[in-house]
């Protein structure tokens, strides 16, 4: 197999413990598959990419078992020794141990590979929490500093001043921009059922079909900018209600997916 021929572990030496480690030492799938996701995420790009058309290739293999007689247990068994090489003399038992062990792993990476190519929700959660915790503490910062002291009072003496009347964006409306098609922005209403590739389609039926602009709109995506997140590309099936509320204060985009 091929795989044995890579200069280096598609795995990486580095994290070969950790990966056994996941299911020796974890018991419910739910926190192997958290562990599993994170040390996707950790891995050299080259070892991740070419492990995901690996997994790719693999899942095809599976879906025509009634062909070729490859199921998903026969595939991870045959695989599972290509993926974690292991040097050095071990006793029949841990042969065994092994093999079972990462056997599990192969398996666990084929079934669940369209989540494992994604970032985890919790950790989005995670960060969203940290960027807020940052940006109260600048606040409350800025509060003290001299000039903003200079601000509120010059606003104090200003109150007097007929104020502009403010056009808020009504709730569970977002104004989305897409600077690359013909109408670069546009105010949606979500509902429980929206989700970001809705909103890319609404933008795609706007623009004119058959425009050189139309071609280069299939390959963008709905981004989530600022706020508690600094950029966050949207999968097309997240339902928009939910992340703006995760998010009220994002601005939302529309343009080419950076890789």
């Amino acid at each position: 197999m091929f795989i044995r021929d890579l200069p280096s572990l598609l795995f990486t030496v580095e994290y070969l413990p950790a990966f056994i480690a996941l299911v020796e030492r974890i018991s419910k799938i739910k926190l192997q598959l958290q562990a599993l996701h994170l040390l996707i995420m950790l891995l050299p790009d080259a070892n991740r990419d070419t492990a995901k058309a690996f997994l790719t290739f693999l899942k095809k293999v599976i879906a025509n078992e009634g062909k070729n007689k490859m199921s998903l247990w026969n595939v991870s068994m045959i695989v599972a020794p290509n993926l974690f090489i292991y040097k050095g003399k071990r006793s029949n038992q841990e042969e065994m141990q092994t093999a079972a062990t990462t056997a599990h792993i192969v398996r666990l990476l084929i079934r669940y590979q369209d989540i494992l190519w994604t970032v985890p929700a919790f950790l989005i959660s995670q960060v969203r929490k940290m960027n807020e915790a940052a940006i109260n503490n600048t606040k409350k910062q800025l509060m003290f500093d001299k000039s903003v002291r200079k601000l509120l009072r010059r606003k104090t003496m200003d109150r007097e001043r007929p104020e502009r009347p403010e056009s808020d964006i009504p709730e569970g409306v977002i104004r989305v921009y897409a600077p690359l098609h013909s109408k670069v922005s546009m105010a949606i209403q979500l509902n429980s059922q929206t989700k970001a590739k809705d909103i890319l389609a609404r933008f795609h039926c706007e623009n004119s079909y058959g425009s050189p602009s139309s071609i280069k709109v299939q390959s963008q995506s709905l981004y989530e900018i600022g706020g508690n997140i600094g950029q966050h590309c949207l999968d097309p099936d997240a339902y928009m209600l939910d992340v703006y509320h995760a998010n009220p204060q994002a601005e939302w985009v529309i343009k080419p997916k950076t890789s």
